[in-house]
């Protein structure tokens, strides 16, 4: 069938986090809950807490999967509890305002692309953010959006990229995912028909196929003809 759609994940794919969400922004969310955080830990930190990061047993939207996990980082950088958990929650929930984000450079370019190929644009997010809302926060040109927030399963259950496939009217085999995790973005989507194209922006699965370093190369990679 030919390509009618491309679905879009959010975090990392399309926007980057802005530094209130980084190291200087835990330091000063510690300090808000009477703890003094050391930057320099945030890295090791973040990465032993992806580490131990696991999903709902069933795919369920879980806020409190998020506090755990920014928690761990907060303890790590030299936090202690009880304050490590609220100053958690106050940093997770920074990750639903849209002015805590900054666009990639290739996003606005290669969405155009897509739209100049008359095809459908959608966002399909693990958050609790309104991705529509998103959207027009930072200008996007799109069709559709839903977060697992407002869903209630995460990424890969087969019935979030449905829901968004639906709300375009297209099948899994007209639509490709674009995303940045390989279990979540690229073997949900393919596991319900869909292709897939993984965004690997920091150049850690060179060898993958069906990979790209950033959007610049998607229109072509797609096979689109401009």
């Amino acid at each position: 069938m030919p390509l009618r759609a491309v679905l879009f994940d959010v975090d990392f794919t399309l926007a980057r986090p802005g530094p209130e969400l980084g190291p200087e922004g835990y330091v000063r969310a510690g300090a808000r809950h009477g703890m003094t955080l050391d930057p320099s830990r945030y890295e090791p930190a973040r990465e032993a807490a992806r580490s131990a990061l696991t999903h709902h047993p069933e795919l369920e939207h879980d806020d409190g999967i998020w506090f755990d996990f920014t928690e761990r980082i907060v303890l790590a950088m030299g936090g202690t509890a009880p304050a490590s958990y609220d100053c958690a929650v106050e940093i997770t929930r920074g990750w639903e305002l849209h002015d805590n984000f900054e666009l990639y450079d290739d996003v606005q370019p290669a969405l155009a692309e897509l739209r100049a190929a008359g095809l459908k644009i959608g966002l399909v997010s693990n958050s609790a953010r309104d991705v529509s809302a998103f959207a027009r926060h930072h200008a996007l040109d799109i069709d559709a959006g839903i977060s697992s927030f407002h869903h209630g399963k995460t990424k890969p259950h087969a019935s979030i990229f449905r829901a968004v496939l639906d709300l375009l009217d297209v099948a899994p085999e007209e639509a490709a995912m674009i995303g940045d995790t390989i279990a979540d973005d690229v073997e949900g989507a393919r596991a319900i028909g869909m292709r897939a194209i993984l965004v690997d922006r920091g150049g850690l699965h060179e060898d993958l196929p069906d990979r790209i370093g950033d959007l610049s190369s998607l229109a072509e990679v797609l096979g689109l003809r401009l």
